[in-house]
């Protein structure tokens, strides 16, 4: 093999291993991926089926209940709500009428089951997506009223 040859073999071979390398960091960070929801956009079926996704808002007032580490409760962002079933240690700062993330999938009953219950760290703070969630479904809302 010419010396021509055997430079183009290695820059093929380069090229072939950083393209499986691409393709394999890119599975990777797809299946680690995860979107945030409003109540309003999954009960409009925006959020997926069959995968891990984040859902936000106001824990609705008067709707939490306790049976042990089991808790149901309602996500609402002042448009829509979402019944949330979490089992697991709440965080402290969890509370009815504060805001919340939770993490995990739709069951095929339409409950979210979550794996993961985020609270706020103070009376103030909601994050910048989700607030921005929140204010464009109330103003959705709004204009479907007029």
């Amino acid at each position: 093999m010419k010396a021509r040859h055997k430079r183009f073999a290695l820059i093929g071979g380069g090229i072939a291993a950083l393209g499986i390398a691409t393709a394999l960091v890119l599975n990777a960070f797809q299946d680690n991926l995860v979107f945030f929801f409003t109540p309003a956009q999954v009960i409009a079926g925006e959020a997926p089926k069959e995968r891990t996704f984040r859902v936000g808002g106001m824990v609705q007032t008067g709707s939490v209940q306790r049976d042990g580490l089991t808790v149901n409760f309602v996500v609402t962002d002042s448009v829509q709500t979402v019944s949330v079933l979490y089992t697991g240690i709440l965080p402290d700062l969890f509370s009815e009428g504060k805001g919340v993330v939770a993490q995990g999938k739709l069951d095929g009953n339409g409950q979210f089951r979550a794996e993961q219950v985020l609270a706020k760290h103070d009376e103030n703070y909601m994050p910048r997506e989700a607030q921005h969630a929140i204010d464009q479904a109330t103003q959705n809302a709004e204009g479907t009223r007029l």
